[in-house]
């Protein structure tokens, strides 16, 4: 598939490098501003929250220190 796009960019090597760069940008920009946000809502992680997540850190207990380590 990439030889054949290689093969169908005009323009001699600086012009195929120019092209692809071209080309790689369209797909970063079509990935981030139409596909990723059209399957945000299908996700299953998009429901958490950062207070959910701090409630729950907060909320497991500390293991118990031995009294050695106190000392230092």
């Amino acid at each position: 598939m990439y030889t054949w796009i290689w093969r169908r960019l005009p323009g001699g090597l600086p012009g195929k490098l120019v092209g692809s760069l071209l080309l790689l940008a369209a797909v970063v920009l079509l990935l981030f501003l139409v596909v990723f946000p059209a399957v945000e809502p299908l996700l299953p992680f998009t429901e958490v929250t950062v207070e959910e997540q701090e409630a729950a850190a907060a909320s497991w207990e500390e293991p118990a220190r031995s009294p050695g380590l106190a000392r230092l």
